[in-house]
């Protein structure tokens, strides 16, 4: 473990929690971090996802039309992106920890409550607070498993960790096939309120603070050793003071916003929350509405569900991306993903008519759309120094959730303007090619930053 130089006769031994994290093996006790931080993101997918997967039901027992869907299955989405753009600050300054576990718990209450709902306006408004849970609960995740990976595996750490959410919303799928038809479509909701209960309290009990937070923050030594004792053992036992490093420029004087916005980073920020905004307008489009538009397009109802849940399972392809991202340069991989992935949507709206093609299409498309959008947290948190990271990441995931607002709306237009199959396909694409512009501006405007 590499120590900071001392005055002679200075007594404290002084450590940086960076070298600490970098010079030791991944630890069981990260791992735990690890594993409930992935846990809390597949919730998150299941949760955010469930609406789309009920939504052929509740045409059906509520005897709406297709329009009718459009703000119970955008409501999530302003939650999700309030409760980002809030929960960064506020962890930069109370930490990750405190937030993370009162946002899985506003989410898990929320859903719980939206199994109840009886009308429209009620589901409306439940979805609305269960994404605030949401969206404030993701950034925080990504932040803090971040802040406890070695600096060679961050990406690929992170990357699987994020894993979880397209993972969950692919759960979410192929349980919604076998749940409703035995259970209706509020078992999904109940089951995405229960699950998360019992994890708050694993939470609670399990989950440390970012020790690069608590540094940050001023944090008395020994509150800063208990973990790092956990993954290092002895080396750290004496020591009496704990520093870090940053990558990344720091901004003297600002606050996390203040960091986010200030010159050295304003230009990649714009650009990565442009890029993350036309990621979720590609995937809540197609998340939303593909079960109606392949039942449209004549599969059953339970087959239409079974091919559109192929679509979230290849962001399995995000640990790849990470490794690569660990050891080249990460905006032009994403921005390759991006680009395959607009050619993909398209393919998708040419194979109406074949269903094996189709599920080739689907998982093909996928799997190249959520590995570059899973890719961008990763991206974020490697993008700012410690004091801005936690706002960075959330307003990326914020901003980026207004882009799946925007998504569920332009495929309900689309629908509403009599577009075939293939040209909704056709249109869902473009914003894929957009999302890989901003990363080629991200990159020519900052050559230097690999990440």
């Amino acid at each position: 473990m590499r120590q900071v130089p001392q005055a002679p006769g200075a007594a404290a031994l002084t450590a940086d929690v960076q070298t600490v994290l970098n010079e030791h093996p991944f630890s069981r006790f990260q791992w735990a971090i690890f594993a409930l931080c992935f846990v809390i993101v597949l919730l998150d997918g299941f949760d955010t996802a469930a609406i789309g997967y009920i939504a052929p039901s509740l045409l059906t027992e509520w005897g709406l039309s297709k329009p009718d869907l459009a703000p119970v299955l955008s409501a999530a989405l302003f939650g999700l992106a309030g409760g980002a753009v809030c929960s960064g600050p506020l962890a930069d300054r109370f930490g990750r920890k405190a937030v993370l576990v009162g946002s899985v718990l506003v989410f898990a209450v929320g859903c719980l409550a939206s199994g109840y709902a009886h009308d429209l306006q009620t589901l409306t408004a439940l979805r609305f607070v269960t994404g605030l849970g949401l969206g404030a609960a993701m950034p925080n995740a990504v932040t803090l498993m971040s802040e406890y990976c070695p600096d060679a595996r961050r990406a690929m750490l992170t990357n699987a960790m994020f894993c979880g959410f397209p993972l969950g919303a692919a759960l979410g799928g192929f349980l919604a096939a076998w749940m409703i038809p035995h259970f209706g479509w509020r078992s999904v909701l109940h089951l995405g309120g229960v699950v998360p209960l019992l994890v708050v309290v694993l939470l609670v009990l399990v989950l440390p603070e970012s020790v690069r937070y608590m540094v940050a923050r001023g944090y008395a030594a020994d509150r800063i050793r208990k973990p790092l004792a956990r993954i290092a053992g002895d080396a750290v036992l004496q020591v009496q003071q704990f520093v870090m490093t940053e990558r990344k420029a720091a901004v003297a004087g600002k606050s996390g916003m203040g960091v986010v916005l200030s010159k050295p980073y304003r230009l990649g920020s714009f650009m990565l929350w442009l890029a993350y905004f036309m990621g979720l307008v590609i995937f809540y489009a197609l998340m939303n509405w593909m079960p109606v538009l392949f039942k449209e397009g004549g599969l059953d109802p339970q087959t239409a569900t079974l091919v559109a849940a192929l679509f979230p399972l290849g962001g399995v392809g995000a640990v790849f991306f990470g490794w690569l991202m660990d050891r080249f340069n990460a905006n032009r991989i994403i921005a390759v993903g991006y680009a395959l992935t607009a050619a993909s949507i398209w393919w998708i709206g040419q194979e109406a008519g074949s269903l094996g093609w189709l599920v080739v299409a689907v998982f093909v498309a996928g799997t190249l759309m959520n590995t570059a959008q899973s890719s961008m947290p990763a991206l974020a948190a490697a993008f700012y120094p410690t004091s801005g990271r936690a706002t960075g990441v959330a307003w990326m995931l914020g901003i980026g959730r207004f882009g799946g607002i925007a998504g569920s709306f332009l495929v309900a237009e689309l629908t509403a303007r009599h577009l075939g199959f293939s040209q909704i396909f056709t249109v869902v694409a473009i914003p894929g090619l957009i999302a890989t512009a901003a990363l080629v501006i991200k990159q020519a405007t900052s050559p230097k930053d690999g990440h």
